[in-house]
């Protein structure tokens, strides 16, 4: 446990009075689930500041208010309460700002709740907007936060030929970095001539989950719900790459998994004997009311976390659709392109079409990532 409260970027450039900021015109890259210590968000902490201007507010996928629905263009509009216009950065010019939207700022500053998955998009809307800042000459800030599901690293570095918005760093699909480390990763990853300031978090190390940080909760988007979603996310946020559901509609998204068809019973007893630590599974039924499988009763497997320092998220993914294959072989789907991508490699799908049993698939990743392990330690800020 912390000794005391984590505090974040933003708690800390507050405490500091915002003296970095001063006097700047500020563009402030962020949403709903950038608070300080007493639950106030960003946008409105920037306003009250007082000794510099948010000029420009941009927000990421989910918008402003992290309302919205995975994969929902969102229109740019403007805050009633600051009058600052917001950008969206995913709306009708996908996810890069523009030069024009950059043109009358001095700096550009990151403040927004990560998950911990290289397939969750905030972070990669941090990647694509400090690339456009270097070009735009822009200086860079990141307001450092708790990778919520602390530094394990998990699953396969992405694969050389593979970028898109939700597979765009070389990482492990559970990288294990912070916000702030992530950007300086990809700085040097792609030798940036980037002005690049980290606003570090106090009392924060790499074996705290977010419940422990005394930090305000917010779900980070619409399906993530609770810290035992994140932690099983980099893993069963895998199955979207299938016919599978995971709980959308439901009111265990990324807690369970299931479909009409499924040999749920079987594939859950087999599950609780593959020594997956930290988790329990049970056979449960429910009916999704949006999203795959919407308004069909589903059989599957609910997953409740006992140990989150013990699970391994894609351990348990690889041992599911292994299972699912071998059971459920004639309706089971998992798309060759999406499956790559989401976990970064072709190694899964090649090695399950081969007959490879779960331990070697799980062996091949843990390979795999050895060297990025090894590679990180240089920019972690955090013990």
């Amino acid at each position: 446990m912390a000794a005391g409260l984590t505090l974040t970027g933003l708690d800390v450039l507050e405490r500091d009075g915002f003296r970095q900021l001063e006097g700047k015109r500020v563009g402030l890259i962020t949403n709903h689930s950038s608070v300080d210590q007493y639950g106030i968000n960003a946008v409105d902490a920037f306003h009250r500041a007082g000794n510099f201007k948010l000029a420009a507010i941009f927000s990421p996928e989910h918008g402003f208010r992290g309302t919205e629905e995975g994969g929902v263009y969102i229109a740019s509009s403007s805050d009633p309460v600051t009058g600052a216009p917001i950008f969206s950065l995913y709306g009708k010019n996908k996810q890069r700002p523009t030069p024009e939207m950059l043109k009358d700022l001095d700096i550009l500053v990151f403040d927004i709740q990560d998950i911990g998955a290289r397939f969750y998009t905030y972070l990669t809307t941090m990647g694509y907007a400090m690339e456009e800042a270097t070009k735009a000459g822009l200086p860079f800030m990141v307001l450092d936060r708790p990778n919520p599901i602390g530094g394990l690293v998990e699953g396969p570095v992405l694969e050389p030929g593979i970028s898109f918005f939700t597979a765009y760093f070389p990482v492990p699909a559970r990288h294990g970095f912070t916000a702030g480390e992530m950007a300086l990763f990809h700085k040097a990853n792609l030798n940036l001539s980037l002005d690049l300031a980290v606003v570090p978090m106090v009392n924060w190390n790499r074996d705290l989950f977010f419940d422990q940080t005394g930090v305000v909760w917010t779900n980070p988007s619409p399906n993530i719900r609770n810290v035992n979603a994140e932690v099983l996310y980099p893993g069963l946020g895998c199955f979207e790459a299938s016919n599978i559901s995971v709980g959308r509609g439901t009111d265990r998204p990324f807690l369970w998994f299931g479909a009409p068809w499924m040999k749920a019973e079987k594939i859950a007893k087999k599950l609780s004997r593959a020594g997956l630590k930290g988790v329990k599974f049970s056979p449960l039924k429910l009916t999704p009311d949006k999203d795959v499988f919407e308004g069909k009763l589903c059989e599957g497997v609910n997953i409740e976390v006992t140990d989150k320092g013990a699970v391994r998220a894609l351990d348990i993914f690889v041992h599911a659709v292994y299972l699912l294959k071998k059971y459920n072989g004639a309706d089971f789907r998992l798309k060759p392109e999406e499956i790559r991508k989401m976990t970064g490699s072709s190694a899964l799908h090649t090695m399950l079409e081969a007959g490879a049993k779960p331990a070697e698939i799980i062996a091949a990743f843990e390979k795999d990532n050895a060297g990025f392990k090894a590679a990180a330690e240089k920019f972690l800020l955090y013990k």
